[in-house]
């Protein structure tokens, strides 16, 4: 079962105060490479697994999606969702990704943005995903990377000299890690980038896209802060299609 640390009041009080909850997929500095592997999704069926707030639903709904179903293990994120407004086309679940069974070859596409790292067993998940897709159905997703999500102190360190680094240790350990990060407790599961993609392989999937995101030049003009996100990737950003037979 998924840790549903969203409802917990003070993680969800300190999530709702950063850029990507506030303003929604602008304030989120990967969303520029997802959205280009999301590509098109005029007239599709859409689903969008730890869906949050809602953002990418909506975007989805304007960019012209048939409808978008969004899943979100926390009451919180949910009931911010529908704050927004009514949509017919946009439906909302309340469901543990680790306990779900999704319907069989009834969506275009698949989404999940920052929420897998958070889940058990995510081959159950991408099996069930593969088998929701309709033939040639494309899985766009992102995590934080494994070399974030591997340290046992995950926290920016300095050498004797001054040098910024990134300590990273356990990588080939996979497995349940707690950290604090806006409440104590928050339990986060590391995969190795092999496991992130043999287990979409396993699944029946075609690797399409994959990148590991660093903020780039453009991006630190504008937001210099992110200068030491450079030594090391942030996130992982993946893209997958049906294997055509």
């Amino acid at each position: 079962m998924a840790q549903n640390i969203y409802d917990n009041q003070e993680f969800f009080d300190g999530y709702s105060k950063l850029a990507r909850s506030r303003i929604g997929l602008q304030g989120a500095p990967e969303w520029p490479n997802l959205q280009a592997m999301v590509q098109d999704v005029r007239d599709l069926r859409v689903m969008d697994l730890g869906c949050g707030f809602g953002w990418f639903c909506r975007w989805a709904r304007q960019a012209g999606a048939a409808r978008v179903h969004g899943i979100d293990i926390s009451q919180n994120m949910l009931s911010k969702a529908l704050t927004f407004g009514s949509d017919p086309a946009i439906t909302y679940e309340s469901a543990d990704l680790d306990l779900i069974t999704l319907p069989v070859e009834s969506f275009d596409l698949v989404y999940s943005s920052l929420a897998f790292h958070y889940l058990v067993d995510l081959r159950r998940l991408f099996g069930h995903i593969y088998n929701t897709l309709t033939p040639q159905g494309r899985f766009v997703y992102s995590v934080e990377h494994p070399t974030n999500s591997s340290p046992s102190n995950p926290s920016w360190q300095r050498t004797e000299d001054g040098q910024l680094f990134w300590p990273l240790n356990n990588y080939s350990q996979e497995g349940p890690r707690i950290t604090d990060w806006l409440t104590k407790g928050v339990r986060r599961y590391h995969r190795t980038l092999d496991t992130y993609l043999s287990l979409l392989l396993e699944a029946g999937f075609t690797l399409t896209s994959l990148k590991e995101w660093v903020p780039s030049d453009e991006y630190l003009r504008d937001h210099p802060d992110w200068a030491e996100e450079r030594h090391r990737p942030v996130f992982l950003l993946v893209a997958a299609a049906e294997k055509v037979n």
